[in-house]
């Protein structure tokens, strides 16, 4: 009943001419028998922050990794504003910014080269070298610009991740457990980031077990339960 709600709300705005940033429907992810996700529909509005929980093993990786194709679900509709995932997907891509728990590097690239290559990848180089220092400046990582990710301690690791994020343009973010990692410090940084992409426009959906992070941060709150999705 609630994913027919998030449905019927999603309609709505379409029909008001508020179409959703993001557009879920239906989704559905099944392993052999077991089922993951089950017909999981809500949407996103621009400049807006979403917070997922639920408890470990409850579906939330599984949800993000379906919505950026990391996983193909067993069924679903997917859109960025007009453009499908299956149908659009270049464009639906370029609109499309993901966050894992553990992101994954390249091991001959440095953490200067991983950014310069997400850049040139997305065409995103227009200021590049300007945009590349304030982000690690900001994330106290310039020193170890020329050193390898695989050095890098885990909380650096995700600190360049979410540089690697915020390298190229996009308009939805998914953020997948953000904060396991960090320190006071690159919370706080994390934190005014993630705020000053509301202001932006940019459309967020964060999975956190952190209740004091969702309470300060969500807009709207979301919990899988037995492969089910909620809003609460």
């Amino acid at each position: 009943m609630v994913g027919a709600e998030n449905k019927n709300r999603a309609a709505d705005d379409w029909q008001r001419g508020m179409a959703p940033k993001l557009f879920v429907d239906g989704l559905t992810k099944k392993y052999n028998s077991f089922l993951a996700l089950d017909s999981i529909s809500f949407s996103l509005n621009a400049g807006e922050i979403s917070i997922l929980t639920g408890l470990n093993g409850s579906g939330k990786t599984t949800l993000l990794s379906c919505i950026t194709g990391l996983i193909r679900p067993t069924r679903s509709e997917v859109r960025i504003d007009a453009f499908d995932f299956y149908k659009d997907e270049i464009e639906y891509r370029k609109r499309l910014a993901f966050l894992p728990d553990s992101p994954r590097f390249y091991i001959e690239l440095s953490a200067w080269e991983h950014l310069r290559f997400i850049a040139m990848s997305t065409k995103a180089l227009d200021g590049f070298d300007q945009r590349a220092e304030d982000l690690l400046k900001s994330l106290e990582l310039w020193h170890a610009r020329h050193h390898y990710p695989h050095h890098y301690s885990r909380g650096m690791q995700l600190k360049l991740g979410l540089a690697m994020v915020l390298i190229h343009p996009f308009e939805v973010l998914l953020l997948d457990e953000p904060t396991s990692a960090l320190d006071q410090e690159g919370l706080a940084v994390l934190v005014k980031t993630i705020r000053q992409l509301k202001n932006e426009g940019v459309s967020i959906l964060m999975s956190t077990h952190d209740p004091q992070l969702a309470q300060d941060l969500g807009d709207r709150h979301f919990k899988i339960s037995h492969d089910k999705l909620v809003e609460v």
